[in-house]
């Protein structure tokens, strides 16, 4: 069993959307992970910009997922599971903080937009489709889908429960291996 202290360290990288889930589930990872004695800490995007405040041209959203990716892996290698949710748009970026990363796993929440729009408590959506926020990623800035993801997970017949169980056992499978 890859359980406690001893398990490798592991980069989960939720990528989709806004309001696809990624934080939702990727916060009840870190619960489910932190049960089973696995240093974890959880990088969410938002909370993480606040510290290095970016815009959200894509040159600017390059910057950030890099940031992250590269807080993400420097606390891999010092023997910390890290949990990431990001919308990261772009191919690109992701892949390069694969490549800063030893074990990476690209987590796609690919929940379609009409049901992100419809779960949108914020108003983001309403707000960007009225031109109040430009570059919003699914409105007027695109939105590129993993090609080959880890893990793929549409959250709109899903339940949490089930999507950190998939998870979890992709994490074993990954950690694993040598």
């Amino acid at each position: 069993m890859v359980e406690g202290s001893e398990t490798p360290a592991t980069v989960l990288w939720f990528t989709g959307l806004s309001g696809a889930g990624k934080s939702t589930i990727a916060s009840a990872v870190v619960r489910e992970l932190a049960d089973r004695g696995i240093r974890t800490e959880f990088l969410d995007g938002d909370a993480v910009r606040m510290l290095s405040p970016t815009g959200f041209t894509r040159a600017d959203r390059d910057v950030h997922v890099t940031r992250v990716g590269y807080l993400a892996s420097r606390l891999e290698y010092h023997g910390v599971t890290v949990v990431c949710a990001l919308i990261s748009p772009y191919a690109q970026a992701r892949m390069e903080v694969r490549n800063l990363c030893r074990r990476f796993v690209e987590i796609y929440v690919s929940t379609p937009l009409a049901e992100c729009e419809r779960r949108d408590v914020k108003g983001l959506y309403a707000r960007a489709r009225r031109g109040e926020i430009l570059h919003f990623t699914g409105v007027d800035d695109p939105y590129e889908p993993p090609q080959h993801p880890d893990l793929a997970i549409d959250t709109t017949n899903t339940s949490v429960e089930e999507t950190v169980q998939k998870v979890v056992t992709l994490w074993k499978t990954v950690a694993m291996r040598p």
